[in-house]
């Protein structure tokens, strides 16, 4: 996956621990938002909702309240607030709270993933994340009654492990080359993504994503498998919440 999208050179895919940095806006549309040469804003995608946070120029704030993909990365101003003309310094700024508890949800998803997959053969059908919480749904026709249970004590323990996460990016035949690289029941890469960026918990799970996350599994915290639903024949959707 690419680390620039349009204009923007993504400084999030570079370092998910970017919280402030500098940029100049390159462009302004009103229906659309505001383009910056370089951000650390997440712009959302599987699963893992944008990023919110401010932008700051000549004594001003513009809130961000989230992103907008298409030839170049829109990030969409609060609508009560100004928008900085193309060519303006501004220094960028995440809300941290919220893109942490972003990352810590979602490795602790690829956490929970890997766990089901190893102990169940069980690929992921679809899911959702919010800060701290989530929901995951598998392809998985046969459960045993502590199902919920077992989950939630294999991730943990896992969790505790304090396995370590890192992010590298591969040409796409290489990726493909790793065994159960794409653990969705359907493969969601796009046929032209020719760098595929993959995440790797050490010993437990591999995957491509182009999400952001902790850099180790300690920094998870807990996971609690609050509940699980069947979704039709052979879906089974786990809801999670980090703590």
């Amino acid at each position: 996956m690419s680390e620039q999208h349009g204009h923007t050179h993504r400084l999030d895919l570079d370092d998910a621990s970017v919280r402030e940095w500098d940029a100049t806006v390159v462009g302004v549309d009103p229906e659309r938002g505001i383009v910056l040469d370089r951000s650390a804003f997440y712009p959302g995608g599987g699963g893992q909702p944008p990023d919110q946070g401010v932008l700051l120029w000549g004594g001003v704030r513009t809130r961000i309240v989230g992103t907008t993909k298409g030839d170049d990365l829109y990030l969409t101003p609060h609508e009560d607030d100004p928008l900085p003309p193309a060519g303006t310094a501004v220094r960028g700024a995440l809300d941290d709270e919220r893109r942490t508890q972003l990352m810590r949800t979602h490795s602790g998803l690829h956490v929970l993933t890997g766990v089901v997959f190893r102990d169940f053969g069980a690929l992921v059908t679809g899911g959702n994340m919010e800060p701290l919480s989530a929901r995951m749904d598998f392809d998985l026709a046969d459960v045993p009654p502590d199902f919920k249970d077992r989950v939630a004590e294999a991730v943990n323990a896992e969790i505790r492990t304090d396995r370590r996460i890192t992010v590298s990016n591969l040409p796409r035949e290489e990726a493909f080359a790793i065994p159960d690289i794409i653990r969705t029941a359907t493969n969601l890469l796009p046929p032209d993504i020719e760098i595929v960026r993959i995440v790797d918990i050490a010993g437990l799970d591999t995957q491509a994503d182009g999400g952001t996350h902790v850099a180790s599994t300690a920094l998870i915290g807990r996971m609690e498998v609050v509940k699980m639903e069947s979704k039709g024949r052979g879906f089974r959707r786990l809801r999670v919440r980090i703590t």
